[in-house]
This record gives structure tokens, sequence and C-alpha cells, in this order.
């Protein structure tokens, strides 16, 4: 269980203060773009009210409270899944990842209203449209890790 604590603080930290860096030290939200080494690593400003590649985005009101609270149920499952299933440590700190990536993109939709996204990558003459933040890299790195490494809990002994 601490490992998901330790694993979820410094998710968190890093999201945060990634996007303090980008967004409002380097005025991210002025400038829209800053090319850091294009067309591998851009900054480009998007919020997003929405969930992954800005689905849902653009509903109503009520849809940023519906997240957040899938968001904070989302945590509280994993959370006991790691206290009463998870016995790998690699599988407690992917359950950290997802865990401090989702209080990240929750704080965001509570403070602004929408999810601070800014990193965008592109290569090999694929432009990518999207831009993402250090939380949905936790967010992704932890639930693959689950995937991969959660096989061995108490939860899935019995081959079900």
């Amino acid at each position: 269980m601490k490992l998901l604590l330790i694993s979820a603080a410094i998710w968190f930290a890093l999201d945060q203060g990634s996007k303090y860096a980008v967004v409002h030290a380097m005025d991210l939200i002025s400038r829209g773009v800053i090319e850091v080494a294009p067309p591998f690593l851009t900054f480009k400003m998007g919020w997003n009210t929405g969930i992954n590649f800005g689905l849902f985005s653009g509903g109503p009101e009520v849809t940023r409270w519906i997240l957040i609270a899938i968001a904070i149920a989302i945590t509280s499952w994993l959370t006991w899944w790691a206290r009463n299933g998870l016995t790998r440590p690699i599988a407690l700190i992917s359950a950290g990842a997802v865990v401090g990536g989702a209080l990240g993109n929750t704080l965001d939709r509570l403070v602004y209203g929408a999810v601070a996204d800014f990193l965008n990558m592109s290569c090999c003459g694929i432009v990518n449209p999207f831009a993402f933040n250090v939380a949905d890299i936790g967010i992704f790195a932890g639930a693959l890790g689950l995937l991969i490494f959660a096989n061995d809990s108490k939860m899935g002994r019995d081959g079900a």
C-alpha cells in the first residue's frame, strides 16, 4: 500500500509541476504553441473538457462533475484493490501511477473546469493533432502495468 501512495504522490507532483512550469511559468496559455524539438515535441495548449482525445468535450457543465465523480470512484476502487488484492510491488506502483494521474487531472477539472493538455508529439510524417499531459502518461502506463503485472493478485489467482 505504501508503494501505491508513493507512486501516486510522484505522478501527481510530476503532473502538476509540469503543468505549472509549462502552462504558467512559460506562459503557454498566452503563447499557444512553443516548439521544443519539432515535430517530435511541441508544447500546444489545449483545454480538454472531455476524456481522451477530447471525446465528450463541449458537453454540459454536468459532464465535468460526472468525470470528477468517475475519477474519484476509480481511484477509490484501485486503492481498495491495492489494499485487498495486489501483492506485487510493480502492480502497486502501477496502481499508484493511475491514481496519481487521475487525481492530477481531477484537480485541473476542479480548478480550471478542464484538463490542461500541452504535450504534442509527431513523428515520421505522421502529424498528431492531439495534446496530452504527464497525468495521461501515468494513467496509460499504470493501466498497462496493471494489465501485465496484476495477474498474480489475490483477485486473479483462480484463473477467472
